[in-house]
């Protein structure tokens, strides 16, 4: 397997595609509104061929193959865990149409002109060269073809990860994450998504707003008992004194506990939709 985005493939093909793996149906359910959102804009008819780029454990690949029962559905993704739980489920669904590709989609050699639709949910921030890999992606669509992703909006629009940052800070004043880089808001950026998606040769290039809830556990107790191992978590808390970190994981479970409603464990998230064509 050709790798050009070497230090998200450490991630993903490592822990933290192994706790995605773990908690597949958590995250693959946390929030359907984006997904629903995404699958109108692009719009998969019964015989189309789909590539889902950073499929991650598979939930977005088996929704097409069940969108494209007379087309194919082809799923690739940096991380080998949560691939094998890709499999597996597609498997059990009896999705024969369906198969997975341990690749970097930014240098897979992708047959050209071989797909009606090339989706990403959540997976296409993390290029590296993101203007390489959309131009690689592109490449692989017939004419007319339809490209679709979600991402993330900025970090003031998503109270997810801001009231989860604010919670484990510990009084530190943390770096936001860069806009426009390889990651969660590396396609935050409207007008810059637009001039990189065109420099890849794509056109009818649109952004839609999406806002919807995402659901982190039945309660508190059982939110808590996920959130707290999240690498962002894990990472936030690598270097604090022990007892800092426990007052950090205290004001996490408090600020879970403000967002607990009877449907569990509410907060908001922030995303585009992104759509072009070949």
């Amino acid at each position: 397997m050709a790798i050009a985005n070497v230090e998200m493939a450490a991630a993903w093909d490592g822990p933290e595609g192994q706790h995605w793996a773990e908690h597949a149906e958590r995250y693959e359910s946390m929030g359907p509104a984006f997904w629903d959102a995404l699958v109108a804009a692009v719009g998969i008819a019964p015989t189309d061929d789909v590539l889902d780029v950073g499929c991650g454990t598979g939930r977005s690949s088996r929704d097409a193959a069940r969108l494209a029962p007379s087309g194919s559905v082809l799923g690739v993704d940096l991380s080998g865990p949560m691939l094998e739980r890709a499999r597996t489920a597609a498997e059990r669904d009896g999705l024969t149409h369906l198969r997975f590709v341990q690749a970097d989609a930014q240098v897979h050699p992708f047959p050209v002109a071989a797909f009606d639709v090339a989706l990403s949910s959540f997976g296409a921030m993390f290029f590296a060269d993101p203007a390489a890999a959309f131009a690689n992606i592109a490449g692989s669509l017939r004419p007319d073809g339809r490209l679709g992703l979600l991402a993330w909006r900025r970090l003031d629009e998503n109270e997810w990860l801001g009231s989860l940052r604010t919670a484990l800070a510990a009084g530190r004043d943390l770096p936001s994450p860069p806009v426009g880089m390889p990651g969660p808001f590396g396609l935050a950026d409207p007008e810059q998504v637009r001039e990189l998606l065109r420099s890849a040769g794509l056109r009818d290039v649109a952004l839609e707003a999406v806002d919807g809830p995402m659901r982190f556990g039945a309660d508190v107790d059982d939110a808590f008992a996920f959130v707290s191992t999240l690498g962002m978590t894990r990472g936030l808390l690598h270097d604090l004194e022990p007892d800092v970190a426990t007052a950090a994981l205290t004001a996490l479970r408090t600020e879970l506990g403000d967002h607990e409603t009877p449907e569990g464990v509410l907060l908001q998230g922030a995303a585009w939709v992104i759509t072009a064509r070949a």
